[in-house]
């Protein structure tokens, strides 16, 4: 097995690929999904928590369907699994505007979770971790902003798309739209490993001639913990509550508006800030995963969740003060987007290659409880003490329990070293 090292490495396109499959999975339509709901409720009469409670299905499902997810993306063709997933994911996207009654949001929630499980969860981080062995966190963070631009530029599609046509001619069209554009990129970029395509992973030197029919090479890249072993120890549970709480504090971006405007700020001060909260997302996926890379992912967690912690407690104790609010928001959008770089890096660097799929799957159960509970317990903090300030605590009180986690984490990891169960 051979590669010209000055070539331009077939990794590259599957991140070109991973970019646009990942980036309309959740720019195109699960962002999207709250341009929907004041037209659909208006329109048949539904309450808005009656709908909005479709979501709360997803997410269980989501949580329920992960581990499943991780076997089956170890198990079958990369290939396969993707065009399952996104027909699953984007259908019953275009389903819903044949819908009228709230039962059908209901329904249709199940194959849209599921295959947002392999489309926005899993794929990402599972074919990043096979192709690059080099700049893993910087592909993960490409991939994030990546991503996160081509949901900007979806949203005012979408919506345009909904006031011109309607909604129910909007589900349709955004639906089948990205099947179609997906499904080629799929057939076309997208390769099992790189040993079926003959290559090795990118960064990985090749250390001596394959013999006899064996991939050496292959195999190291295969090193670490079996998922069995992994959920035996410590690490994998500072890892899944890291997910959660990462998550959970992440949440709070869905408030910031209602936050700015309770401080007497009006919506377009909102909009703007939260403009600035998108740039913050797109800068931090870039810089998190670049400096995982660098300076490892242990640091460069620790960083971030002090970075998280300067963004509350100026949001907390900054009171009316316009620039450092601005400010505060958008070093929040690099927290926030530590979940696509932060999550699956860590993984890696804890428990290895050997079964990363199933190991990162189950641990982002984590994430999928995150957005059952910490959204709505938000909310209801809100309403029953009239602001936000007993939130902002808690998240404080959440980076500091990460920030414990990590150490948790690695501690564990070198007892697994120790033991003989990393190899």
């Amino acid at each position: 097995m051979s590669q010209n090292k000055n070539r331009f490495h077939y990794a590259w396109w599957i991140l070109i690929a991973l970019c646009i499959i990942v980036g309309l999975g959740k720019g195109a339509l699960n962002n999207s999904s709250g341009l929907f709901l004041t037209p659909v409720t208006k329109d048949l009469g539904i309450g808005m928590g009656n709908l909005s409670l479709y979501f709360s299905v997803s997410a269980i499902v989501t949580m329920l369907f992960l581990p499943i997810g991780g076997k089956l993306m170890a198990k079958y063709d990369t290939r396969l699994i993707l065009i399952v997933g996104i027909i699953l994911q984007a259908g019953a996207f275009a389903m819903f505007g044949l819908m009228s009654s709230v039962w059908g949001w209901y329904i249709f929630a199940v194959p849209l979770a599921v295959g947002g499980v392999f489309i926005t969860v899993i794929a990402g981080p599972v074919i990043v971790n096979q192709w690059f062995k080099k700049g893993n966190g910087l592909a993960l963070g490409i991939m994030s902003a990546a991503g996160g631009a081509l949901g900007a530029v979806a949203q005012p599609i979408v919506g345009k798309l909904i006031g011109g046509q309607g909604w129910r001619a909007a589900y349709i069209s955004v639906g089948i739209a990205v099947i179609i554009i997906i499904i080629p990129i799929v057939l076309l970029l997208i390769k099992r490993s790189p040993q079926a395509k003959g290559l090795l992973p990118y960064g990985m030197e090749e250390k001596q001639q394959v013999q006899e029919g064996i991939n050496t090479e292959a195999d190291a890249g295969n090193k670490g913990v079996t998922l069995s072993v992994a959920r035996k120890s410590s690490s994998f549970y500072a890892l899944v509550l890291f997910f959660f709480l990462i998550t959970s504090i992440a949440s709070f971006s869905m408030h910031i508006p209602t936050y700015l405007m309770d401080k007497g700020f009006d919506v377009t001060f909102a909009g703007n800030v939260m403009g600035t909260y998108m740039i913050g997302v797109l800068v931090g996926s870039l810089v998190i995963g670049f400096l995982s890379d660098k300076i490892g992912s242990k640091l460069t967690a620790i960083i971030a969740m002090g970075a998280g912690l300067i963004a509350i407690c100026l949001l907390t104790f900054s009171s009316n003060s316009t620039g450092m609010i601005t400010f505060a928001v958008g070093l929040f959008g690099v927290i926030s987007s530590s979940i696509g770089t932060l999550g699956p890096s860590l993984t890696s660097s804890l428990f290895g290659n050997r079964e990363y799929s199933q190991i990162y799957s189950t641990a982002s159960m984590g994430l999928a409880i995150s957005s059952v509970v910490a959204l709505p317990l938000y909310g209801y903090a809100f309403d029953f003490t009239g602001s936000y300030t007993i939130v902002l605590y808690a998240i404080i009180a959440m980076l500091i329990i990460n920030i414990f986690c990590v150490f948790v984490a690695y501690k564990g990891k070198k007892k697994l070293v120790e033991d003989g169960s990393w190899n």
